[in-house]
């Protein structure tokens, strides 16, 4: 059985199931992989260090899989500001069809570039006022990020349960669920608080295709709903991580009266945080995480992961609530 929805129509794919941007993980073996599996893969366009860089995992990611797949550009605050034009136009030269976008207004840009080349945008935002202005600006698609969510939750703190169906009640065009979602039972649970697909991070992450340590994959296991931190709260910058000693001292220097972001940079380095994800050494750096890594038990191949979510949310649909109606 396949759930047949906007989403799947837009994008062309199977199964109304993305793979979402995530730094230091979005290259093409784990994106072909949910590609290959019927959902949407996405390649995150700042994992690679230049445009030229991304030009070749687009090409790469193309000779392993046929189906389409995606680009992430996420426009963040920061000191020195990458080429995002440059990676916009990689991936319009690339002939990339979808591009996920997130990050401040800045981004606007990116979609002014990319939308007169036919290329559908799916912006993710936690915000519904967000969400309202990226249907204003021609998104194609909205990905609305719930609390749970691993990487930046924003600033309102509004968890899925209310922010999907809030989202859903005002905005027309499709929209994915995001944050908190792993299994069957999410993926439904989104379905009828109103989204037409769901977007996920942190449980693509334990999967056999990440490109990840397998020490790495193997704490999303073991860390529980209660396995994560925030972090940058003072900074109005929020990020949700995995709880490990680093992050744990993050959380205890910003809770001095005086700190400063310079206090807790040398333990939330960027370089430092790839190269865990790498070497393998839990303590290391801090790693993204949600708290959806209370309900991940396994590492599978992505194609079981998608078979086993959309086979056991026909059951629920069919079987479990089916029998509740009299």
């Amino acid at each position: 059985m396949a759930f047949k929805t906007r989403v799947t129509e837009m994008l062309e794919i199977e199964h109304p199931i993305v793979q979402g941007g995530m730094q230091g993980v979005g290259l093409a073996e784990l994106a072909s992989a949910v590609s290959n599996a019927g959902g949407l893969g996405t390649l995150t366009a700042l994992t690679q260090p230049s445009p030229e860089a991304l030009r070749d995992e687009i090409e790469k990611c193309r000779s392993m899989t046929s189906k389409p797949f995606a680009v992430n550009i996420t426009v963040l605050p920061t000191i020195l500001p990458p080429d995002y034009k440059g990676y916009a136009q990689a991936a319009i030269d690339g002939g990339v069809k979808i591009i996920e976008t997130a990050g401040t207004q800045e981004v606007r840009e990116i979609w002014e570039m990319v939308k007169p080349h036919g290329i559908k945008v799916l912006h993710k935002c936690t915000a519904v006022r967000h969400a309202l202005s990226a249907e204003r600006h021609g998104c194609d698609i909205i990905s609305i990020d719930g609390f749970e969510c691993a990487g930046h939750p924003g600033e309102d703190d509004i968890p899925g349960l209310i922010l999907i169906p809030s989202a859903a009640d005002k905005v027309k065009i499709p929209m994915l669920a995001s944050g908190g979602i792993g299994d069957a039972r999410g993926f439904v649970a989104a379905l009828a608080l109103g989204a037409e697909g769901i977007n996920m991070g942190t449980r693509f992450c334990a999967t056999k295709e990440a490109p990840i340590h397998d020490n790495i994959k193997q704490l999303y296991v073991n860390n529980d709903e209660r396995g994560t931190n925030l972090i940058f709260r003072k900074f109005k910058n929020t990020a949700r991580v995995g709880k490990n000693s680093v992050s744990d001292k993050v959380v205890e220097i910003s809770a001095r009266p005086d700190a400063v972001f310079e206090d807790i940079k040398p333990y939330v380095a960027g370089a430092v945080g790839r190269e865990m994800l790498k070497s393998g050494d839990v303590d290391q750096g801090i790693f993204w995480a949600g708290m959806v890594q209370g309900l991940i038990h396994d590492i599978p191949t992505c194609q079981e992961l998608i078979e086993r979510m959309v086979g056991e949310a026909e059951e629920i649909v069919k079987g479990r609530l089916g029998k509740m109606l009299s």
